[in-house]
């Protein structure tokens, strides 16, 4: 016990030291942005924008403004939006991450339950007509972007059916559908291939003849004693493609005019509007590196000989 403690420790500093270092390099990277965060710099007097530098803190030299920065980030201040008249970067990121989280949630469960099945049943057909449509369909679905297929469905449900509303956000399901299913086409898609490579091996094993050999039948088999053994690889990339959804797509969002993580950050790089690109990244960076800490306590739940094997690395 005391091992397994020191090992999620040893990743929680982990997590703090990766998230110090992105916050650190994508302070500088993005201080080499073109431009000024002033739309209408051209209509501003040479005094006028020296004031509003110093409102913000940007007559500062560069190394001084990151010190300060990391200042408030320590203190959970991730700074003021030059874009939203001086709105906190945190309470602009509370309003827009419900509409991309709850899509993510959505898209990662539909896509990833989908996948498995489909993956399973490929397998369970290996090299039949099942399989290879199976196979095809996941390509297909990798191949294609999500943008493409957002379209589509806009144009299928949204213009012809009718069933569905083409765009905009009222926080209903129904209008979180067309977007949901343009996002679950890549876990989906990624979920099936994997199953399906890891199912072929699984279905072969000896204890899963042993498992046939009682009588079980071989849908029970597969699902009780194949797929386990199968969701190790998954969970490895399901782990940061969730990540990836639940922080919003960005095209997706813009495409379905959700106001969701994505399109606020597609607009504060075009606007300059360092702080809230700091939060959406550091957020984003956040999410990501509690997702893969998720991914290593779920391997040994799935698989107890990995965590027992982690823990004897500790010892």
């Amino acid at each position: 016990m005391k091992s397994y403690a020191k090992f999620l420790g040893k990743r929680v500093l982990y997590m703090l030291l990766t998230l110090f270092l992105i916050a650190s390099i994508t302070f500088f990277l993005m201080k080499l942005l073109p431009g000024t965060p002033y739309s209408n710099q051209d209509k501003l007097s040479e005094e006028q924008i020296y004031i509003m530098n110093e409102q913000y803190g940007l007559n500062e030299p560069v190394p001084v403004q990151y010190l300060v920065y990391i200042g408030g980030l320590l203190q959970g201040d991730l700074g003021v939006s030059f874009q939203f008249s001086n709105t906190p970067v945190t309470k602009l990121l509370s309003t827009r991450i419900g509409p991309s989280l709850q899509l993510g949630i959505q898209a990662v469960a539909l896509g990833t339950i989908l996948g498995i099945v489909l993956g399973v049943i490929a397998a369970m057909y290996q090299n039949t007509w099942i399989d290879t449509l199976a196979t095809f369909s996941a390509i297909l679905g990798r191949s294609i972007p999500n943008f493409v297929i957002a379209v589509l469905l806009q144009l299928i449900f949204g213009v012809y059916l009718q069933w569905f509303p083409i765009a905009l956000w009222d926080g209903g399901f129904s209008s979180s559908v067309l977007p949901t299913l343009a996002l679950a086409i890549s876990p989906l898609a990624d979920s099936a291939r994997f199953i399906r490579t890891e199912m072929v091996d699984v279905l072969s094993s000896d204890y899963v003849e042993l498992a046939r050999a009682k009588g079980l039948s071989r849908w029970t088999v597969a699902f009780k004693h194949g797929v386990r053994n199968a969701l190790i690889p998954l969970v490895t990339i399901l782990g940061p493609m969730a990540v990836g959804l639940m922080t919003g797509s960005m095209v997706v969002e813009n495409i379905y005019a959700i106001p969701g993580i994505g399109e606020q950050f597609v607009k504060s790089i075009m606007t300059n509007d360092y702080p809230t690109i700091m939060g959406v990244t550091i957020l984003y960076s956040a999410m990501l590196v509690f997702i893969i800490l998720v991914v290593d306590i779920l391997y040994g739940v799935i698989d107890p000989r990995i965590r027992v094997s982690t823990e004897g690395g500790d010892k």
